[in-house]
């Protein structure tokens, strides 16, 4: 009876340190979050720093609705009050609507919310997730052609495409 208590015992804590390991979405990431911006760019020898805000909070207006306000610098310098909105939780599908006729689709997969989108020849891969209370974000840019194709085009061989890697922009953001 002790060894069955015991092993009962060890499940139970397994999975109350398994459940607070993996972050809500997005209710843990509802917060005001600041910090630096790291924009590495091609061809420069140090990264651009820029000052990073990033508030999500729950709409007034709707449920499963969020304010998703970027602000890069100073708010009078670049400010982006853009709108998170569920289109099915289920499958982990969220949008971020730009209000300007833009949408960016989202996923929120292995503990991280993240998409794809191409703007002007451009691909940016996004990233968001929790890690130690703190909000963690990254993207990549790289421009729609790819700089090289390889692979003999066989099964054993396929083609392949390579790209450059413009950018990447990454940041830690911590709660105010």
């Amino acid at each position: 009876m002790k060894r069955c208590t015991f092993i009962l015992a060890l499940i139970i804590s397994f999975t109350v340190v398994k459940s607070q390991a993996q972050p809500k979405f997005p209710g843990n990431f509802i917060g005001h979050w600041y910090g630096k911006l790291n924009w590495y760019s091609y061809g420069a020898a140090n990264p651009r720093i820029v000052d990073m805000e990033l508030h999500i909070q729950p709409s007034r207006d709707s449920i499963d609705q969020y304010i998703w306000h970027i602000i890069y610098g100073k708010p009078s310098e670049d400010s982006r009050p853009y709108l998170l909105k569920a289109i099915d939780t289920a499958k982990g599908h969220w949008v971020i609507d730009e209000v300007n006729g833009i949408r960016l689709d989202q996923y929120w997969k292995g503990g991280k919310l993240a998409g794809a989108f191409t703007v002007s020849g451009n691909t940016i891969v996004n990233s968001y997730w929790m890690e130690n209370d703190e909000l963690h974000l990254e993207f990549f840019s790289y421009p729609v052609k790819a700089i090289t194709t390889s692979g003999n085009g066989t099964e054993e061989s396929p083609k392949v495409d390579s790209y450059h890697i413009r950018s990447y922009q990454q940041a830690v953001l911590k709660k105010k």
